[in-house]
């Protein structure tokens, strides 16, 4: 919400109606924008705080909500990078649509991969436990 008052980090030009036209000092070109600040709190605030509400609400393995975060995150920050301009002094980093916010994403996901994995992996079973 921070990035959407202060008029910064805005997402790429369109023309979907609920575009805006973010202040002159912000982006001189007055272009209609997506509001991708919007898009992340929407994702990354509403959409994983209901996500991992929902999964915490049982008992978990140590590392599993964690792993959750991180997946989530990462996905949701990875999508939201399509309809964002790049980092001026980056761009695209490959393939003429990947940039560095997506490039750091990858580990993020695979890293939450890993720790549900080893979440359920090291947790005790309900046979071993009743044993």
């Amino acid at each position: 919400i921070g990035n959407f008052i202060n008029a910064e980090l805005w997402g790429k030009a369109t023309d979907v109606p609920w575009a805006m036209v973010f202040p002159p000092f912000s982006d001189p070109a007055q272009l209609p924008r997506h509001p991708s600040q919007l898009y992340q709190f929407a994702l990354e605030g509403v959409a994983l705080f209901l996500i991992l509400w929902l999964y915490s609400r049982k008992p978990r393995p140590t590392m599993a909500v964690s792993g959750m975060f991180a997946l989530f995150y990462g996905i949701f920050r990875f999508i939201v990078e399509f309809v964002r301009v790049p980092d001026a002094q980056l761009g695209y980093l490959a393939f003429g649509w990947l940039t560095m916010g997506q490039v750091l994403c990858v580990p993020m996901i695979v890293a939450g991969i890993a720790l549900i994995w080893l979440a359920h992996r090291r947790a005790p079973s309900a046979k071993g436990a009743a044993l």
